[in-house]
């Protein structure tokens, strides 16, 4: 084992979230993000829609507050709603002072409209390429800052927690386990979109933080809400690439493989109708023609339009032999944000003392059941800043801290052959898309848990020296947590829908929690 290290505040993920925290907490101590790539490469980098924010002439947070609500679906905390709809002009005023160039029309910020928001309030920068901005923004910022220190390459283990109390995390550097202890610990590692076999997701994106705090003991909730991106590129030998919701709000069409419009028979708000809403229309149209896609259709508007608004859909499509504003583009649903995480009060505070966590990895309710389109980055500023001011309350008010030095990792470890786990990783991946997919049932939930828990008894309790079966196994675990949720959720409600319970039956309003048990899961 290699040297301990000491912080003030340790900060694992360098998204929006977790970037924003760190700003917030060099204020007060030195900060240390550690990040298992590069820091810039997060579900911020791949974020093309935009920011969702009440700051138009024609807009209100009220507005705001009522849209997020109801894409909900009754599900949402109303006082994190209010927090994330409030402080969030506040957040972006503060982006814009620190050099941010979100697009404008002359002098004004430009706007456009998303699926299900009933204003134009979606800012984006570069035309689609909002949440790069926002990372070099970020990024640039905490550069200059002399007591924030980075650590690339460096994957968090497991946290080092005793009595329930966080001091930290084990992490893994050149195969090396370094103990990093920490006044305050926040976790900001975002989703987990790769358990799924098709998602938007970018290869990082496999549920560290989740895992990492269900095996300390925090919480978890609302863990089978995940929201499928309709619009996903379904092409051979082709990335799984996000055309961005913000081509419907410019006009875009989807039809089925025989060109016909379909949205209209199922919401009155056609292709801007909330996204479980379309990705299930998407589903049963491709399952009605026995089709492996449908088609977005943008050939009817303007192709130097297309190229400015959209310059990387635009490109990267061209680099697949497809011309957005000629050909018709082969999409399909893919798994894109998990509404449910670590439960976290409005200041990123768990159930164990000393650790916070903000941004994707995190479940305030703010989303409820369906995430509303563009709020995700918003949420990132407002909570990242949120649980920094929390993590730093703690800090100042626990009064003679001393770091526990004698905790060890309590796992042995292990090896798995490289082999075993790719085809392990796949079927687990396959077994999720298929089953724990845009449309469940208690059948098909069962055969996902009978397939998923025996990965889960084999590797749950062993320690990994590379970061692929770390990976691996946080994997596992998170895929079992929604798989479980899913099951014991016998309703459909927003981004969960199961065929054997289509409606709101009586106490649907509850939420799921779930903690580890003797090494298995309760639900609470």
């Amino acid at each position: 084992m290699s040297e301990d290290i000491y912080t003030d505040y340790l900060v694992i993920g360098s998204g929006v979230a977790g970037l924003r925290a760190a700003i917030e907490m060099s204020k007060s101590g030195n900060v240390l993000v550690v990040t298992k790539d590069l820091p810039t490469e997060s579900s911020t980098e791949y974020a093309q829609g935009g920011i969702a924010v009440a700051l138009s002439d024609e807009d209100e947070i009220g507005i705001h507050y009522e849209d997020t609500i109801k894409a909900g679906d009754g599900l949402c905390n109303e006082e994190a709603v209010k927090i994330l709809v409030s402080e969030g002009p506040e957040r972006i005023i503060e982006l814009i002072n620190w050099g941010a160039e979100f697009d404008k029309e002359g002098t004004k910020l430009s706007f456009t409209l998303e699926g299900a928001h009933s204003r134009k309030r979606v800012l984006h920068a570069h035309g689609d390429s909002t949440g790069r901005e926002i990372e070099r923004v970020l990024i640039n910022k905490v550069s200059t800052i002399r007591n924030v220190k980075k650590a690339s390459f460096t994957m968090a283990i497991d946290l080092i927690v005793d009595e329930n109390q966080c001091y930290g995390a084990f992490l893994l550097k050149d195969k090396e386990i370094i103990r990093c202890f920490a006044k305050a610990t926040l976790l900001a590692t975002g989703g987990a979109g790769q358990v799924y076999s098709r998602t938007t997701n970018p290869r990082v994106i496999t549920g560290d933080g989740m895992a990492m705090a269900f095996r300390a003991g925090a919480y978890l909730k609302d863990m089978e809400f995940v929201q499928f991106h309709p619009t996903a590129l379904f092409k051979k030998d082709a990335p799984q690439f996000l055309l961005s919701e913000a081509m419907r709000g410019e006009g875009a069409i989807l039809r089925n493989i025989h060109g016909e419009a379909f949205m209209k028979h199922y919401h009155s708000l056609g292709e801007l109708a909330p996204r479980d809403i379309v990705s299930r229309a998407i589903i049963s149209e491709m399952v009605k023609n026995n089709s492996s896609h449908v088609y977005l259709d943008l050939t009817h508007l303007d192709e130097e339009f297309l190229k400015r608004r959209f310059p990387t859909i635009y490109n990267t499509c061209l680099k697949f032999n497809l011309n957005i504003a000629k050909d018709m583009v082969p999409v399909s649903p893919a798994a894109h944000y998990i509404m449910g995480g670590i439960e976290t009060n409005n200041f990123g505070e768990t159930n164990i003392k000393g650790l916070f966590a903000a941004g994707e990895v995190a479940c305030t309710g703010v989303h409820g059941a369906n995430r509303l389109a563009s709020n995700s980055l918003l949420e990132g500023l407002v909570f990242g800043f949120r649980s920094a001011k929390g993590a730093i309350k703690y800090v100042e008010g626990f009064e003679g801290f001393s770091f526990k030095r004698d905790i060890p990792i309590k796992a042995k470890i292990q090896h798995i052959d490289s082999l075993e786990m790719v085809t392990m990783k796949n079927k687990l991946r396959e077994t999720m898309w298929n089953k724990v997919g845009v449309i469940r049932c208690g059948e098909s939930l069962s055969i996902a848990k009978s397939i998923i828990t025996p990965f889960y008894e084999r590797f749950s309790s062993s320690i990994f020296l590379e970061p692929l079966s770390i990976e691996f196994k946080n994997m596992i675990t998170v895929g079992l947590l929604i798989t479980e949720s899913a099951y014991a959720r016998k309703n459909s409600v927003g981004a969960h829908y199961r065929t054997d319970y289509k409606h709101k039956l009586p106490n649907w309003e509850k939420h799921i929690i779930i903690k580890m048990k003797n090494n298995g899961i309760e639900i609470l």
